[in-house]
């Protein structure tokens, strides 16, 4: 990487760092309020009734979907949202016909996303512990995966703000479709307690392989093979990549 593009790439992961850390109290506090709600609910009220899930404490078990379900949302939300707004007041297409690599555009856009869903990742982190006692059996399984994943959804939040036409269309895929899946995705339960043919349906949920991952790292145990998880999450990442690079390259949604 030349000078040039390391500076471009430098400029944008900085102005969208300072984006959401000029307003934590409306981008850090939520998510770890929310959680903190889920931890009270679903782990201490309802965790002492349902007892133990996949041979651990109901709390336990929870802990590493909850923590991955703060990192998807809060890394596709900055992302989306940032993007779309760049596209709103017209500087995107500054960015467009500057010389800056698509690549470069696409790269800082997403690092200031992954760097939101990491830091509420860590956060929730910090706020479990005060509920749950967790000890993370692999540790470079737990690093990877929040890796792959915040990187994974943060590109949904760009193609999602590349398609979008108004502020509206933003909420949409979270509301109906990330919601949904995350819900769905073996955060709260073992898909192990599911009929046949609602568990192999589940294995249509790609969110449940990233958290079945996260789980395993924390646990050791999970209910979806790890070489599996990660070929998901690969696929998906190239795949989504390839889909935003071309669609920035053509300027579809992006030039008026």
């Amino acid at each position: 990487m030349n000078s040039r593009n390391r500076i471009a790439l430098n400029s944008i992961v900085y102005k969208e760092i300072n984006r959401f850390m000029r307003i934590w109290v409306q981008t850090l506090v939520p998510p770890a309020i929310t959680m903190t709600l889920y931890f009270v609910i679903f782990g201490s009220l309802i965790g002492s009734r349902v007892g133990q899930m996949g041979g651990f404490d109901y709390m336990e078990f929870i802990v590493p979907g909850l923590i991955m379900m703060s990192v998807i949302t809060n890394s596709y939300s900055n992302v989306a949202s940032s993007f779309f707004s760049a596209k709103f007041q017209r500087f995107i297409e500054e960015m467009l016909v500057a010389p800056i690599p698509n690549s470069i555009i696409i790269l800082g856009f997403v690092a200031g996303g992954m760097a939101r869903g990491l830091l509420v990742g860590i956060i929730v982190t910090l706020v479990s512990l005060f509920f749950a006692d967790i000890q993370i059996q692999h540790p470079l399984v737990v690093v990877a995966t929040v890796l792959l994943t915040s990187l994974l959804f943060s590109l949904g939040g760009l193609l999602n703000a590349i398609f979008a036409k108004s502020f509206d269309d933003i909420s949409i895929v979270p509301t109906f479709v990330l919601t949904p899946l995350t819900y769905l995705g073996g955060v709260f339960y073992s898909i192990s307690l599911l009929p046949g043919f609602w568990q192999a349906l589940s294995h249509f949920n790609p969110i449940l392989y990233m958290v079945n991952a996260f789980r395993y790292g924390f646990l050791g145990t999970a209910d979806i093979a790890l070489w599996q998880a990660f070929s998901v999450l690969g696929v998906m990442i190239v795949a989504m990549y390839s889909l935003a690079f071309y669609l920035i390259k053509n300027g579809v949604g992006l030039r008026h």
